[in-house]
């Protein structure tokens, strides 16, 4: 059975997680249409990323493939046309119809639609909120499967928090960096930078605009070191103990939002 395209969860605390590059599937419509494979679209999507929203009770976690829509673009860029829109990659077979573009940019309309109304119920019960717009991220990108790269640009974790333009959530972000720095992740400390390879997608940037008194959006971008890129393989220990260390910073960050509302 086809799953929905988006599965939005209400919880009883005000933390969201979500997992919007989580989705593999397309519709069987725009899957004749594609040119890419199932692998390349798989090593460009954020597969696993949907168990780390478990962290939280509220959570959104998108069933699509980024390769129908990509919630995380503007609405104007949000289906790919070109390769220098998609890494290189040659989407389709032939431009993309009228009636596919339209039929994903109305699912991309009614998603943002729908969390609009989740955070302004989430605001009204709560006061003050913070996403984690969760994700992962390759770092082989010259196709070896040798675990070597340039550390400098790839943190273990990247924080992407350039669209946070209301100062008043710069100390829950310093302590939530803090957080994740000082989990042990086997036996050593995670290596997480502030803005180094990412610095937060339109989904991020649309509710630190449309909530920046209110709500908090800091987009997470986790090296996959805990898969192989390449194959889709999942390496569940080291899977497990991230979502361990992302699961540590909820109290930080309840904590946090508290201390707001004094």
């Amino acid at each position: 059975m086809k799953e929905p395209f988006c599965t939005i969860t209400k919880g009883d605390n005000s933390i969201i997680a979500t997992a919007i590059h989580n989705g593999h599937y397309v519709n069987p419509e725009v899957a004749q249409q594609l040119a890419i494979s199932e692998m390349d679209r798989l090593h460009e999507e954020d597969p696993y990323t949907a168990g780390w929203t478990e962290i939280s009770t509220s959570k959104i976690v998108c069933n699509r493939s980024r390769f129908e829509v990509d919630l995380n673009r503007i609405r104007e860029k949000a289906v790919y046309i070109y390769p220098e829109e998609a890494w290189g990659l040659h989407v389709w077979k032939k431009e993309p119809s009228r009636g596919i573009i339209e039929g994903s940019l109305m699912n991309y309309d009614k998603f943002y639609q729908e969390v609009n109304q989740l955070l302004l119920d989430i605001k009204s019960r709560f006061g003050y909120f913070v996403v984690l717009d969760l994700h992962s991220y390759n770092y082989l990108r010259d196709g070896s499967r040798v675990l070597t790269s340039d550390s400098s640009i790839n943190p273990d974790i990247n924080v992407g928090t350039e669209s946070i333009i209301n100062a008043r959530w710069r100390s829950l972000v310093k302590r939530f960096i803090k957080e994740l720095r000082e989990a042990s992740y086997l036996n050593h400390q995670l290596d997480v930078r502030e803005n180094i390879r990412f610095k937060g997608g339109n989904f991020p940037r649309w509710i630190n605009n449309t909530f920046a008194e209110s709500g908090c959006a800091i987009a997470v971008e986790v090296k996959k070191i805990f898969m192989d890129e390449w194959t889709g393989k999942l390496y569940e220990k080291k899977y497990n103990v991230i979502k361990e260390v992302l699961a540590s910073t909820i109290p930080i960050l309840l904590e946090e939002l508290g201390l707001i509302k004094e």
